[in-house]
């Protein structure tokens, strides 16, 4: 059996097509056939090699995306052929299987436990979670990272109470999830700072309370105005820009929580003031939100039915897997705010 599959062959070249030759699937993995996926930072900053030495070329990518189980191998026990499934690079239950290699016409091709782009693929049991038929998949390929990172930031890496003020620096599909978690948990006071107008035009639409232009120099006067002259009990950054990160830190109030959400380039560093520390400050990190998949997407889709997280504004005009390097473009550019590859397009 084969798959088609887009390629990452050297840093900072566009993907190939390439048809493959799917492997036997060992203990632990699970043959899908994607219907959706979605384009994250994280391959973006892949593709251009600013997760610094990429050990794995050449090697398939994508790690969120949506489609049904055709297939599975020895010891799987938590998926059946046909059920609807999530995909997500957030470890869950089941079997840790690890990777596996393709076979093509040129050389081997590397993938890991989990990829998504490709028409089938072979994926870790530990990377899946079923979800019900009657839930649209193209909806639910946003639930393999966007979501469980931006909304599990405020549901599970924070304390924030009703009363409290945040700000999301980056209205990109995490920032804007963390400003819907908010929403949905009654913060009235939620800012969101980003370059792009019509992401802020989104993050208004989404449930900020206040929208700002990123200009670094007016921003923290900005916010100390709209928060009555204070300091923030809360501020995420989910660009990974260490210039938006450092001021994300100082709008905090001396008992504030920083998260970073963002992914900065390899080798880049951020700078401290020790004295928001002594004074009280926390800075912390998240790893997918601290989302547990298996629990947290019930959740998040039982959120989504209820309309409090209105997954569908997130969706962009589909694009077929041929045209994934113009996706990718768009994304690089803020022309769409979160690519989706329908595997299903005709090519």
């Amino acid at each position: 059996m084969k798959t088609l599959a887009a390629v990452l062959n050297e840093i900072n070249e566009k993907l190939e097509l390439r048809n493959l030759d799917i492997p036997r699937l060992k203990r632990g993995q699970v043959l899908v056939e994607i219907s959706y996926s979605s384009i994250c930072h994280s391959q973006l900053n892949e593709i251009k090699g600013k997760k610094g030495e990429d050990k794995f070329l050449p090697h398939t990518l994508g790690h969120e995306g949506s489609g049904k189980v055709l297939k599975i191998g020895a010891g799987v026990t938590k998926v059946s052929k046909n059920d609807h499934v999530v995909l997500t690079w957030i470890k869950g239950e089941g079997i840790d299987s690890g990777g596996c290699i393709y076979k093509s016409s040129k050389k081997n091709i590397n993938s890991g436990p989990i990829s998504t782009f490709l028409k089938v693929a072979v994926i870790s049991e530990n990377r899946l979670v079923k979800i019900p038929k009657n839930f649209p998949l193209i909806e639910a390929c946003m639930l393999g990272c966007a979501i469980p990172t931006g909304a599990g930031i405020v549901l599970n890496n924070s304390n924030i109470k009703k009363s409290d003020s945040i700000a999301i620096f980056g209205c990109g599909g995490i920032g804007l999830s963390s400003i819907m978690a908010s929403k949905a948990k009654g913060i009235r006071k939620i800012i969101a700072i980003d370059i792009n107008r019509k992401k802020l035009a989104l993050a208004k639409d989404f449930g900020a309370s206040d929208c700002l232009i990123y200009e670094p120099k007016k921003n923290l006067n900005q916010i100390l105005k709209l928060n009555k002259g204070n300091g923030l009990d809360y501020s995420i950054d989910a660009t990974g820009i260490t210039e938006v990160i450092n001021l994300a830190i100082r709008s905090l109030n001396n008992s504030g929580q920083f998260i970073l959400a963002g992914n900065p380039s390899h080798g880049d560093l951020i700078k401290v003031n020790p004295y928001d520390l002594i004074s009280g400050k926390k800075l912390t990190g998240t790893w997918g939100g601290e989302t547990l998949p298996d629990k947290d997407i019930k959740k998040y889709i039982k959120l989504i039915k209820e309309g409090k997280i209105p997954s569908k504004k997130y969706l962009s005009k589909p694009y077929k897997l041929k045209d994934i390097n113009t996706a990718v473009s768009d994304f690089e550019k803020g022309k769409v705010l979160r690519p989706i590859i329908d595997m299903e397009l005709e090519d």
